[in-house]
């Protein structure tokens, strides 16, 4: 089980195929994406990795979260997120990750935090069909009618679809596919919509009702292997030359 990342939705745009052909996507970013911790059979009874994203004045962020940002060597995250991982999977504190730890086709599942809407009647929020236009039905058109029972059980079951809060709330949308990555601008483009609003921070991972694909990056595709490498072969070039 490999770890999930850490992504800021850009908003949504179209990508066009060589056959002609329009896909909507979503943009996802990858801000400074790295491992901010382990957690460990032996020392937490579990095992995951804690990833952080983006990049946070360290005036607001709590002493704890400084002292814990310091013991990684890595500066303040705006946001952090577990995710649970195997054994073999485990990533080495401080590295970055890179959008191609996603491969292009591959289905992902993404959660973040819906649009809030405020209050909202059951029409909106549970697309009831509201009450008849006529035949005694006055001022009340948009209600929700009757919620209980008669004297047994003579109350309302907890969970009853009623007017109430909307949006706000975690949402997973699952089987989205990955229609094509940048690792260079560190962008994700997933076909569809996903939770949230632009700006809005969602968290990618492996679909969990679709099999993995062949060549999956493991235990991920860590950025700062590949930039380790590129100046080592460019004295090289240069003495040849």
């Amino acid at each position: 089980m490999r770890s999930g990342l850490i992504a800021k939705k850009m908003g949504m745009t179209r990508l066009f195929m060589e056959d002609g052909k329009q896909i909507p996507v979503t943009v996802l970013h990858l801000d400074n994406l790295q491992v901010v911790a382990q957690r460990t059979e032996e020392t937490d009874g579990y095992t995951a990795v804690q990833l952080g994203a983006g990049e946070a004045k360290a005036k607001r962020t709590s002493q704890a979260m400084r002292g814990h940002f310091a013991k990684a060597s890595v500066a303040p995250k705006r946001k952090v997120a577990e995710f649970r991982v195997s054994e073999d999977c485990l990533i080495e504190v401080g590295a970055e990750l890179s959008a191609e730890h996603f491969l292009e086709g591959q289905k992902v599942d993404v959660s973040g935090t819906s649009i809030g809407k405020g209050f909202a009647g059951a029409m909106k929020r549970w697309n009831f069909g509201g009450l008849r236009a006529t035949h005694g039905v006055s001022i009340s058109h948009r209600s929700h009618g009757s919620t209980g029972q008669c004297q047994d059980p003579g109350r309302v079951f907890k969970g009853k679809k009623m007017a109430g809060h909307m949006g706000a709330a975690k949402v997973t949308t699952q089987n989205l596919e990955v229609v094509k990555t940048d690792a260079d601008r560190g962008l994700i483009m997933v076909k569809g919509a996903v939770p949230g609003s632009k700006g809005g921070w969602v968290t990618i991972k492996d679909a969990v009702k679709k099999a993995a694909p062949e060549g999956l990056p493991m235990p991920a595709a860590i950025k700062s292997a590949a930039v380790a490498e590129a100046p080592a072969e460019a004295p090289a070039e240069g003495g040849e030359e």
